[in-house]
């Protein structure tokens, strides 16, 4: 990917596998035809099926999922660090891009809330803010949320909660809440993905 002036990395669900949401780099690649794409699998195998997970949902709860979330750090940290080495953006991270769903979105936000990972931009579908402050994010990091209002995995309400908190943080957050909805990546969701990514990568 030596030609590729940005790189985004997807971050899937849980159960699910990194190569489940390559099939958006084809809309997304028209809008950002310079850049690469990468799509890790989770480093925790999924128990209940064939995919993988960031952390495990097994009896997770309020109390217990920011706790979850902290643990599986330094996990994530490996699984982004090689992904971004390897296509050589370890000097660049203003030019990668984090695109998560559920799961997903909710490392993303904590990458980005635990200041981390300073990366260029982040677009979270159907995902929540988990993480326990304090929190001191890379305030540049410019932030897109979209959620679906029928969905029945994580509601709607937790991506208005974390964009509110965003927001108090002094994030640039963009947020959408699709009527009816469930929770996966509609059509609609990956063409405001590729113009929110291509204002901000596409140079």
């Amino acid at each position: 990917m030596s030609d590729a002036t940005s790189l985004m990395i997807f971050l899937h669900g849980v159960g699910s596998r990194g190569e489940d949401l390559l099939p958006l780099t084809a809309p997304l690649r028209h809008a950002l035809p310079a850049t690469g794409f990468a799509a890790p699998d989770a480093p925790f195998p999924f128990p209940y099926g064939m995919g993988h997970q960031w952390f495990s949902i097994a009896g997770v709860t309020e109390e217990n999922r920011a706790g979850r979330i902290a643990d599986a750090r330094a996990d994530f940290d490996r699984v982004i660090r090689e992904v971004i080495e390897t296509y050589g953006f370890a000097e660049n991270l203003d030019r990668v891009a984090f695109v998560g769903f559920s799961q997903g979105t909710i490392m993303a936000l904590d990458a980005l809330v635990s200041g981390r990972w300073p990366v260029g931009a982040i677009v979270g579908f159907s995902g929540r803010l988990g993480s326990r402050p304090p929190f001191a994010p890379a305030v540049a990091t410019p932030v897109l949320l979209v959620h679906g209002s029928a969905d029945s995995v994580i509601p709607s309400n937790e991506t208005v909660k974390a964009a509110a908190a965003l927001r108090s943080l002094g994030l640039s957050v963009e947020s959408h809440i699709l009527p009816g909805l469930d929770h996966t990546i509609s059509a609609e969701g990956i063409a405001l993905a590729g113009q929110f990514l291509a204002d901000r990568l596409g140079r």
